[in-house]
């Protein structure tokens, strides 16, 4: 494949590689960015695996998802930049004939081994502008593997934070915390204005890290949607109380539980309904938790 139609295949493979690349640098590395092709594949397992997959396995297995459409996208991307230019753009290692070495599974082998930096040398560059490509995507193989891992380092943690919330609010909940947010006092408005903070916390995470929406939970103590209806409970129930700090501190409880509600209706459920309708969704999508209405 020479001419204009071999570098058209080239130019293909390369806007392959930057689309890739975007979604990687827009789902791990830019604050707040949503990578739309990690975001519509971690959906779709989502959708797939409702009644097939068990639940807490379904968010694992779309990250799986997502990181094999990163490898595949850059690996078949590069092997269109090689293609049209095989064998003549390469020098070929003794032993091996280059003539019948001009087909797309050869430019797809070269392509792996390179992002895979493993280096066998059998295929190097000749040509000097590949001699300055090649060597880039083993540097973005490289980066791959760290970026895989970068994500899972920070997916895992924010999903944690989620989870110890939802553990404090179904604790309270059985401790019986209506009782104590009812008689006010210091205590009360100190509970209620931590829960505020945790509340918070978690709606950073999930603006930053969107894909933690599509991991299910395993039991309704975990289920963070679960429990916010307790939350808000416990919050209008400081409303009613004469001492002035908890009234303070549920009203924070509870801008802080909406606030939440609507990002994820922004987002994910995009329903615009009041908070507790939102909330049922959100415990349908994310968890087996009970009604929180």
């Amino acid at each position: 494949m020479t001419g204009w139609p071999g570098w058209g295949v080239t130019a293909a493979g390369a806007v392959l590689v930057l689309v890739a690349l975007r979604d990687i640098f827009h789902t791990i590395w830019h604050p707040s960015g949503r990578g739309g092709l990690s975001r519509r594949l971690m959906r779709s397992v989502w959708r797939a695996g409702r009644g097939r997959v068990p639940g807490p396995l379904t968010g694992p297995v779309a990250m799986v998802v997502v990181v094999l459409a990163w490898v595949t996208l850059i690996t078949g991307g590069w092997a269109l930049v090689y293609w049209p230019h095989l064998p003549a753009g390469f020098a070929f290692g003794s032993g091996v004939d280059p003539g019948p070495r001009a087909g797309a599974l050869d430019a797809l082998y070269l392509s792996a081994v390179t992002l895979a930096t493993l280096g066998f040398g059998d295929i190097v560059p000749e040509a000097a502008w590949l001699r300055l490509v090649v060597p880039v995507q083993a540097m973005i193989g490289f980066a791959l593997i760290t970026a895989a891992v970068s994500w899972v380092l920070q997916v895992y943690p924010a999903l944690s934070r989620r989870r110890a919330l939802a553990v404090r609010l179904s604790l309270l909940r059985r401790a019986d915390g209506t009782g104590l947010v009812a008689g006010g006092g210091a205590l009360a408005a100190r509970l209620l204005t931590d829960l505020a903070w945790e509340v918070v916390q978690v709606r950073v995470d999930l603006s930053q890290y969107a894909e933690t929406y599509w991991f299910r939970d395993a039991t309704a103590e975990t289920s963070l949607p679960a429990a916010l209806g307790f939350a808000l409970d416990l919050a209008a129930l400081a409303g009613e109380t004469p001492d002035p700090d908890t009234r303070s501190a549920g009203r924070l409880l509870a801008e802080a539980v909406a606030a939440h509600l609507a990002v994820v209706d922004a987002g994910f459920v995009r329903s615009g309904a009041p908070p507790r309708a939102v909330l049922r969704r959100y415990a349908a999508d994310t968890g087996p938790g009970r009604d929180p209405s």
